[in-house]
């Protein structure tokens, strides 16, 4: 449907151009050739040249001959903001128009001669200028993005602001292109209600990229499980659909889920976003053995503040206040989950701290021991199929990192590992007959993967909705990396955060 919608859009916009041009006197050939009869435009209304090349600059360029088709129409005597609309949202109408009607006229420099423009046309000018210049920086460039929950503390804090550089990884081409601007999925003040149309929707494709992914970067993402939710707030990505739809309320049971929840399914780029640190990319074999992470048989990079849950023994002694404060970093005034009570006889804690800080712990007199923590619970994690992966939060895998031209089997003992990347990802169907597996139809054994996927993990591990949870993420879903600290508060500016990388 987009593809079809934008070969109108340009169909219709170049049989203005030629019409227009023919009225203005231009030779037929000049006029019918694409690209080139914008350099006759560029000629006929006295635009400088450089105009003309800026068209070829990617997206930029689109925008620049969509004010050229403005300057061109002014001089048919169309001056108002409703002729220059027309022009911008349906030109594959307007312009052909302009071109074939015998109402209408070229009159060319002389159109030009006693208009004025008024100052309310200045002012939405200018704002129209500053709305596309924005929304283009924050699409190709850079884009804010603030942390709104704890799970790469404390490398990263609730209410840091970031910067996203889009520009390392390739910026990524929009695929719902028409949608509200300096929003993300949702109108303001509206949490359920979509802030773009599907009407149009794009194919994935990226601008020229720097350099791929490397392990251990901070990395934005559109979360993969996003792509369908109960449009709820107290649902929503932080209590997945799949994750209800699981339940042994609902178990499997779509149409059951439908009739009790509104769904609604998000594009690619609209599902909500997450920041990870990218432990795994494509063709590495994972890890996690008693809360370790592990990467190729070697233990993983743990960030400095990086954070994990230990078990903490002491002679019954209280640690003092200003001990949890300052060197765990755990308030003693404010309720929190980082600091719990295990066994009050046994003088046991369950602490959330850096590795750093549970050194310093073992160092005090009135503690015994300090051990990390570990999940066993298993059912949670992906792929959801405890018979064959019985895997838990803290021993997890091993798994290999799907990579690009992978031939992976197709079998009941393996299938839970890729039924998402097949078909949601990677847009095939997928069925199960008679105990052969048949891809798009067809009876198959394998699969040759299309393109490259991701593991990302909080660095707050035991607070963190993670690859753990939820598996692979495409290369479709990458945003950005994330890349300064600008901003940071929790009541008042943390002034020792501000501007500072991400590493």
């Amino acid at each position: 449907m987009g593809f079809i919608c934008l070969i109108i859009f340009w169909l219709g916009w170049h049989i203005g151009i030629y019409s227009m041009l023919k009225k203005a006197g231009v030779e037929n050939t000049k006029a019918m050739i694409p690209i080139y009869n914008t350099w006759e435009v560029v000629r006929l209304c006295t635009i400088p040249k450089i105009w003309f090349w800026i068209q070829f600059i990617p997206i930029l360029g689109q925008f620049v001959s969509l004010w050229i088709s403005i300057i061109f129409v002014m001089h048919f005597k169309k001056v108002n903001l409703v002729h220059h609309a027309l022009t911008v949202f349906v030109p594959f109408i307007y312009l052909p128009y302009l071109g074939f009607s015998a109402k209408e006229k070229w009159y060319g420099t002389e159109a030009l001669v006693h208009y004025h423009k008024p100052a309310s046309r200045e002012w939405i000018d200018a704002a129209v200028f500053a709305v596309v210049a924005a929304t283009l920086i924050r699409t190709f460039i850079f884009e804010a993005y603030v942390i709104p929950t704890e799970s790469m503390e404390k490398t990263l804090l609730v209410n840091d602001f970031l910067f996203v550089d889009k520009i390392t990884y390739g910026a990524r081409v929009p695929q719902t292109p028409i949608s509200f601007p300096f929003v993300h999925n949702t109108m303001p003040g509206a949490p359920t209600t979509p802030s773009y149309v599907k009407w149009v929707q794009l194919d994935y494709s990226r601008l020229l990229k720097i350099r791929d992914i490397n392990r251990n970067d901070v990395v934005v993402f559109n979360v993969p499980v996003g792509d369908t939710i109960i449009n709820d707030p107290e649902y929503g990505s932080k209590n997945p659909y799949y994750d209800v739809l699981r339940s042994p309320e609902f178990n499997g049971d779509r149409e059951k889920l439908k009739e009790q929840f509104p769904i609604l399914v998000h594009p690619i780029d609209k599902t909500d976003n997450y920041i990870k640190r990218c432990v795994g990319v494509p063709g590495d074999l994972l890890q996690v053995k008693e809360s370790q992470l592990w990467i190729n048989g070697q233990p993983a990079f743990v960030a400095a503040n990086a954070q994990t849950e230990y078990i903490v023994v002491t002679n019954g002694n209280p640690l003092p206040e200003d001990f949890i404060e300052e060197t765990l970093g755990i308030s003693t005034t404010e309720a929190t989950n980082d600091f719990r009570v295990i066994d009050s006889k046994a003088n046991s804690y369950l602490i959330n701290m850096t590795a750093g800080a549970a050194a310093s712990l073992k160092k005090m007199p009135q503690v015994l021991s300090v051990t990390n923590y570990v999940e066993n619970t298993v059912g949670y994690t992906f792929p959801n199929d405890v018979a064959h992966f019985p895997f838990s939060v803290d021993n997890f895998g091993p798994i290999r990192i799907p990579k690009k031209e992978d031939i992976i089997p197709l079998n009941d003992s393996t299938i839970e590992l890729y039924r998402r990347l097949i078909t949601n990802y990677e847009r095939n169907t997928l069925e199960n007959m008679n105990g052969q597996y048949l891809l798009n139809g067809k009876p198959a054994t394998t699969y040759t993967v299309k393109q490259n996927y991701y593991w990302m993990m909080g660095d707050n591990r035991h607070r963190s909705q993670d690859s753990r949870y939820w598996g692979y993420v495409p290369e479709t879903h990458i945003v950005g990396r994330a890349a300064l600290i600008w901003f940071s508060y929790n009541k008042s500016i943390r002034w020792n955060r501000l501007f500072n990388p991400i590493k």
